[in-house]
């Protein structure tokens, strides 16, 4: 099957091109694809004609959103929109990536995908608009929420974490926001999941909201411990984690303190459970560290 990325360095990219070797994938990258360059996104779907498109590209300085609002909103709130209406041309489904900062980060249950969304920051509200923008562009579509993501590629919590305890006999780590630690390589696996259904009947599940991410909870601080602690276990440094509240730790946008996500709707729909959040850490580390230490 002939899919088009959108993006090629960030995480999703990466572990699709990883998980993905089966399909044609064609990665579309600036300058040739600019999500600030509308005419951009028409003419390379236009060129490619791709069977599918995997959504992934998008702003994601969460801070700096703050202070680019028109930027941010371009990319993630207007640019869904052009790719679907492209895609609708050439009958082409679109599978979007978008985030838990949709949502406002209250109460302590996971969210569902029909609860109410209400983002805090710039960046929760421009990917809420991206998310309609595609729903209304006539495209069939499925959108995948997910939160936490880390992987062996690009900038992340754990390679930030691993980088930190190489110098740093002590860290302080946030820890009252919870969440869903998620494999950007098992979303990589879910994006499959839907993929292969869709080839099988085109009109399953499509039209759209779900909820992905790894399967347990945890908070940034305990995330950070479960790191080091299997550093540790692998010959490598291992600090110790200093508990904070957020107020200890200000940041220009305001984090989500309950980012969970449920994720029984993608299960019952297409069948695809992430595995535990410290099993995929673990293979990512085995990864990461294994490189580091000259491991083949």
């Amino acid at each position: 099957m002939k899919i088009l990325v959108t993006g090629r360095d960030g995480q999703i990219a990466q572990s699709l091109a990883e998980r993905a070797s089966s399909h044609e994938l064609v990665f579309a990258a600036r300058p040739r694809f600019d999500l600030l360059d509308p005419s951009s996104l028409e003419r390379t779907i236009a060129e490619v004609r791709p069977e599918l498109i995997i959504s992934a590209a998008a702003y994601t300085a969460v801070d700096q959103a703050e202070d680019e609002p028109e930027l941010a909103m371009a990319a993630n709130g207007e640019a869904p929109g052009i790719i679907g209406r492209a895609a609708a041309k050439i009958d082409a489904p679109v599978l979007h990536l978008s985030t838990d900062y949709v949502f406002d980060g209250s109460g302590e249950r996971a969210w569902r995908e029909d609860d109410t969304t209400g983002p805090i920051g710039t960046y929760g509200k421009t990917k809420l608009a991206g998310e309609k923008a595609l729903a209304s562009s006539g495209a069939r579509y499925a959108i995948l929420r997910t939160a936490w993501v880390y992987s062996p590629f690009g900038n992340n919590f754990v390679k930030t974490m691993l980088r930190l305890a190489e110098s740093r006999d002590a860290l302080h780590v946030v820890a009252d926001q919870y969440g869903n630690p998620t494999s950007a390589l098992d979303i990589a696996d879910a994006l499959m999941a839907v993929v292969n259904r869709w080839r099988e009947d085109p009109l399953h599940g499509v039209d759209s909201i779900y909820h992905f991410a790894g399967s347990g909870t945890t908070n940034w601080a305990n995330f950070a411990r479960t790191i080091f602690a299997e550093s540790a276990a692998r010959g490598g440094p291992a600090p110790d984690v200093i508990p904070v509240a957020s107020l200890q730790y200000p940041t220009k946008a305001t984090r989500p303190a309950n980012s969970r996500l449920d994720t029984t709707r993608i299960s019952q729909v297409f069948s695809y459970i992430a595995p535990r959040w410290e099993c995929s850490l673990n293979k990512t580390l085995d990864i990461l560290m294994g490189k580091k230490h000259g491991v083949v």
